[in-house]
């Protein structure tokens, strides 16, 4: 079921989405460097294949201004963390992933909710949210530690491009 607050709407993502996801990714890009490296492909960033749902931030003129996914935990170096961690299988966590809200909408509280969209279908799953963040994600980090995410180690990633990148591995805590 949608849930809106003032004139924004967060729902689920539908396919035609995703020229309005890829256009405030853009901007996301150009305001704060995320993603890392652009994709080649920014649609098909977004729709990863070990996808499980993802949901979009709807202005009321239908501008997509956010956006998150939920993926695997066995694709995810925080999956593996807090499964080792935890005495688990990483097929048991939920990565949350891809989550961005447009530079136009911040300040409202859209990072939040699309987090809560992310974590509270996790649960529905019966899956432990987790994430990973590059150590560079100073406000992103700082929104999670503030929702009571547990920062259970950093990491180095390597990417496709072959660099060699830090991400803090979070698990979902006692608010997320």
């Amino acid at each position: 079921m949608p849930e809106s607050s003032g004139a924004i709407e967060v729902r689920r993502r539908w396919s035609g989405d995703l020229d309005g996801c890829v256009a405030a990714l853009a901007g996301v890009h150009e305001a704060d460097g995320y993603p890392v490296d652009w994709p080649a492909d920014p649609a098909r960033w977004l729709v990863e294949s070990d996808q499980l749902a993802s949901w979009v931030a709807v202005s009321a003129t239908g501008g997509i201004v956010g956006h998150v996914a939920l993926g695997r935990g066995t694709g995810s170096s925080a999956g593996e963390v807090w499964a080792r961690r935890a005495g688990r299988e990483a097929a048991e966590a939920g990565a949350v992933g891809r989550l961005y809200v447009a530079p136009l909408a911040r300040g409202r509280g859209l990072g939040e909710r699309l987090l809560a969209s992310a974590v509270g279908q996790a649960h529905a799953w019966g899956l432990h949210p987790v994430l990973d963040v590059v150590t560079s994600g100073a406000a992103a980090v700082a929104l999670y530690q503030r929702l009571g995410w547990e920062l259970m180690l950093t990491v180095d990633q390597i990417w496709p491009n072959g660099s060699v990148v830090a991400v803090h591995c979070f698990a979902g805590g006692e608010g997320a």
